[in-house]
């Protein structure tokens, strides 16, 4: 079975920082591109950030680029989501998920030819 468990999320203050953590099972971030998504109330998901199996490419949407930082250890076989400066804006439910992550590709691996994971999600609360 394949699964995906993310923790870390909680209440921050703006300008605080939170490290969100992925836990993946039942298959290797060795072998997957994997990234986060988050959804805020009342719109649709964004992508965050993405990683290739590799490491070689990573991928950031515009509003956490140098604020934001994705990194994986696969030993622990665990993805996570450094962030830092959080704003309002960044509250939502952060979830990780397998992805496309080649060059401007930022989404969910959906589809038949891929292995399509998604955790359940985290909730980040960023308010004074």
């Amino acid at each position: 079975q394949f699964e995906l468990a993310e923790s870390g999320g909680g209440l921050v203050q703006p300008g605080g920082s939170l490290r969100l953590s992925c836990v993946a099972s039942g298959f290797s971030l060795n072998n997957f591109a994997v990234g986060w998504f988050r959804q805020a109330p009342g719109k649709e998901h964004e992508g965050v950030s993405c990683i290739t199996a590799s490491e070689r490419t990573t991928n950031y949407a515009d509003t956490v680029k140098g604020r934001f930082a994705i990194s994986k250890d696969n030993g622990a076989n665990t993805l996570y989501l450094q962030m830092n400066d959080l704003k309002p804006e960044d509250t939502g439910v952060y979830f990780c998920a397998t992805a496309l992550c080649g060059p401007g590709e930022l989404t969910p691996a959906t589809g038949r030819e891929y292995l399509e994971v998604r955790g359940q999600g985290t909730l980040v609360t960023v308010s004074s």
